[in-house]
This record gives structure tokens, C-alpha cells and sequence, in this order.
């Protein structure tokens, strides 16, 4: 199933921001970040992900992480890093949930 795979990573990199590894830590420091923030946004990207997985949520999860993406995208592009990670991550979250849910997909036809 597409949907496992962002779930997965999003698990993963929000449970990293909760440990604090030095290499999490290093990295909010290059993106411009206090460490303190590491908590907080690992929360939301757990929230997220919840909510996501839930099916009568699904949709709204997909867009809380579509705009948590953006910010994502947007300060890797701030910084001059490759952004292409979080597009492609954002592609998943939205492609598979069109495959599993059958209202979305009458919202949004790939054909008429």
C-alpha cells in the first residue's frame, strides 16, 4: 500500500525529533532552528500522522501535512539545499490516499 511508506517515514523522522539524536540536533541547527523546537515539531508530525491514518480523518490529515511539507520545502529552498524530498513525499501522502479512499476519488476523477 503507497499510504505505509509516508507513514512510516513520518513516524520515523517524528520520533527522531523526540529522541534528539546529535545528527537531529546538528540538523536544526543547520536549518536555522533552535533545538527546543525538536519536541514540538516532532508532536505535530505525530498528530499529523494520526490523524491521517484514521479513515473518517484521512483527508484533513493529508492536509496538515501538506502544509507541513511546504514549510519543509520552503526552508530547504531558503537555505539552497535540494527540495525534491518533501515534494515527493507530499506525492505519497496524496497518491495513496486517492488509492484508498473512494470519495476522493470521485472529488477528484482521473477520468470523466
Amino acid at each position: 500500500m503507497i499510504s505505509a511508506l509516508p507513514v512510516l517515514l513520518l513516524r520515523f523522522n517524528a520520533v527522531m525529533k523526540l529522541v534528539k539524536p546529535p545528527e537531529v540536533v546538528g540538523g536544526f541547527t543547520r536549518l536555522g532552528y533552535g533545538e527546543s523546537l525538536a519536541l514540538c515539531i516532532g508532536i505535530l508530525e505525530l498528530v499529523c500522522t494520526v490523524v491521517y491514518v484514521i479513515p473518517h480523518t484521512s483527508i484533513l490529515g493529508a492536509i496538515l501535512w501538506t502544509g507541513y511539507l511546504g514549510g519543509t520545502t520552503a526552508t530547504h529552498v531558503r537555505i539552497g539545499e535540494p527540495f525534491f524530498a518533501p515534494i515527493i513525499l507530499g506525492g505519497l501522502v496524496w497518491g495513496g490516499l486517492f488509492l484508498r479512499d473512494e470519495q476522493l476519488r470521485e472529488l477528484i476523477p482521473l477520468r470523466r
